[in-house]
């Protein structure tokens, strides 16, 4: 049983069907050992940036947990799920009645997934926890990820975190565990992942058939995606490093070229079919004005932290807004990039 797979990124493989997971080993090894001492937690907040292997992770663990079910018989590590198992091919075809994966639901009518996890995914999940495992199994929840959780939703979901039916397990995943509700937070068990080394990022993308090269522009984009495999493909894949490479233009640019670079960047990420571009941009975005009010903090200068630190709070929902009144993205774009230069 799973909900709605948000899309996968061109060049990757969504985290069910993933075998391969790198630069986590700890934190395998942690959760193997906690299961089999059968004093594990009934909800694990996987914490760490985008795109390093959280849901890979947690789906490898709740096939750990579904594969052996009892805990005191259970391997001490988490191997490399078996694709051939039946555990495997339910959980890849989102049929297993173990699991169910709690992600952005689709709107019918746009065909793309919904801006927020609903209060009505969330009931459908305590209904799902609610009915009894015909084979005496586990019954897992995967949150991919909490932060997209609404409020009514999140309130629901705690509910449902301060009592646990047995043999249930929550699978929380969090880019920004700081912007969860602090009750959540305090019902789970925290499991910090790090960003990826680059050596590790290497190996993620080459074995998705993407290796970095020895040049300059593999250098840079390394640096830039963080260890994040998601990040760099943005900037491989997407495009992300050409626009990062144009927004640096617009704020360099003078005179009547400024507007022209604006026009630019704003046709590009208004696009249609664009939305991963747009949200890889968002976030460089507001990235960029943290890193801005901090450096001005740092120089005394007050005012200009202050301004640029409720900029990059209001991005978000700038943005939010615009999408739910169906508001010109081009315009909306315009407007965001003339205050960031102001």
């Amino acid at each position: 049983m799973s909900g709605e797979a948000p899309s996968v990124l061109d060049g990757a493989i969504a985290p069910q069907r993933n075998t391969n997971l790198f630069g986590h080993a700890e934190a395998e090894d942690f959760l193997a050992r906690s299961y089999r001492s059968g004093k594990g937690h009934h909800a694990i907040l996987i914490e760490g940036p985008e795109g390093i292997g959280k849901a890979t992770l947690a789906f490898r663990f709740a096939n750990h947990v579904l594969t052996h079910p009892d805990p005191s018989t259970a391997p001490d590590r988490l191997s490399p799920p078996d694709p051939d198992s039946m555990v495997s091919r339910q959980i890849v075809a989102g049929a297993s009645h173990n699991l169910l994966h709690l992600t952005r639901p689709v709107d019918d009518k746009t065909g793309r997934a919904k801006s927020a996890i609903t209060v009505d995914e969330v009931r459908r999940a305590g209904h799902f926890l609610s009915q009894t495992s015909g084979s005496g199994s586990w019954r897992i929840v995967i949150v991919d990820p909490a932060d997209d959780l609404n409020r009514n939703a999140a309130n629901a979901i705690l509910k449902i975190l301060e009592e646990p039916p047995k043999r249930a397990l929550f699978l929380v995943l969090s880019h920004a565990p700081g912007k969860l509700l602090p009750t959540i937070r305090s019902r789970c068990l925290p499991l910090r992942l790090q960003p990826l080394s680059n050596d590790d990022l290497a190996l993620a993308l080459e074995t998705l058939g993407a290796p970095l090269d020895s040049g300059r522009m593999a250098q840079e984009i390394a640096g830039l995606a963080k260890g994040s495999v998601a990040q760099a493909l943005k900037l491989m894949n997407y495009g992300g490093h050409d626009i990062i490479q144009a927004f640096e233009d617009v704020l360099k640019a003078q005179g009547p070229g400024a507007r022209k670079a604006m026009h630019r960047l704003a046709d590009v990420l208004s696009g249609k079919d664009n939305d991963v571009l747009f949200g890889f941009f968002v976030e460089h975005l507001t990235e960029h004005l943290v890193e801005q009010a901090r450096a001005r903090a740092q120089a005394g200068d007050l005012a200009g932290a202050d301004r640029a630190a409720r900029l990059s709070s209001e991005v978000g929902e700038r943005i939010a807004v615009a999408q739910a009144y169906n508001l010109d993205r081009k315009q909306t774009i315009l407007s965001i990039l003339e205050e960031v230069r102001a």
